[in-house]
C-alpha cells in the first residue's frame, strides 16, 4: 500500500506540536513547522516531500539517502542547509524533524 505523504506530514506535525515547542506555520507559501523558542522554521512540506534544515552529521546522513537532494524551490539556487526527502523515506521523517528542531533551537 502506498504511503500518503500529506497524511504522513500531518501526523508528524501533530507529534511535533504535542511533544515540543513547535507550531504550524508557513514559509514561502509552503506549510512548515517552526520552533517557538527561536521562531525559526525547521521543516516543511513541499510537493509531496519533506524538507529539513539540518547540520552535520544529520545533513550528511539525509543526503546519503536515495533520491535526497538539497532543497531548490526556485531552481538553480539550492538552499545549502535544507535537505529534501521523498515519501520513500517517511519512516525517517520524525528523526530528521527532531534533529532539525534541535538545530534551530541553538
Amino acid at each position: 500500500m502506498a504511503i500518503d505523504p500529506q497524511s504522513t506530514y500531518d501526523a508528524l506535525c501533530a507529534e511535533m506540536v504535542a511533544t515540543s515547542p513547535t507550531k504550524n506555520s508557513k514559509m514561502f507559501g509552503m506549510p512548515c513547522l517552526k520552533n517557538m523558542n527561536s521562531g525559526k522554521a525547521f521543516a516543511g512540506y513541499y510537493q509531496g516531500a519533506m524538507v529539513f534544515k539540518l547540520t552535520a552529521p544529520e545533513h550528511t546522513k539525509a543526503l546519503d539517502l536515495s533520491g535526497a537532494r538539497l532543497f531548490d524551490p526556485m531552481g538553480g539556487r539550492p538552499m545549502k542547509e535544507w535537505v529534501e526527502l521523498s515519501v520513500e523515506h517517511a519512516s525517517q521523517w520524525p528523526d530528521f524533524a527532531r534533529a532539525a528542531f534541535r538545530y534551530v533551537n541553538g
